[in-house]
Parts: C-alpha cells; structure tokens; sequence
C-alpha cells in the first residue's frame, strides 16, 4: 500500500488542483510502479509560509521581499 505525503505551502490550492495532484500521484505509481489505485493513500499537507523556511528565511518574509 503505497503511502505518499505532499506537502505544500497555503497559499489558495484549490479543492480542485489537490483532487488533480491525487489522482494524478495516484496514476503515476499504476503506471510506473505498478500499484494498486485502490490501495494507494495520498495525503495532502498544507503549511502555513510562516512555518516553511529556506536558508534560514520564512516563506512568508521571502514572499514579502519578492523571492
């Protein structure tokens, strides 16, 4: 049972582009890997910018600063 987590930052994804993003997961690990859709659990983790940092920068403050 494949167990995939996508973590993204919030920042407005859709109901729709998550359902995109599940199934299309879901669809690559059929065809690539051989796996059973009906097994394969996918889960979707949104973070706030504030908790999301890269090199030693929130989200948040890179976003602000226009990076």
């Amino acid at each position: 049972m494949p167990y995939v987590n996508i973590k993204i930052t919030r920042e407005g994804a859709t109901a729709v582009q998550k359902a995109q993003l599940i199934a299309g997961v879901t669809e690559l690990l059929r065809d690539v890997l051989g796996k059973n859709p009906a097994t394969t659990v996918v889960v979707i983790d949104e973070v706030e910018t504030d908790n999301w940092g890269i090199g030693g920068e929130s989200i948040t403050l890179r976003r602000q600063q226009g990076r």
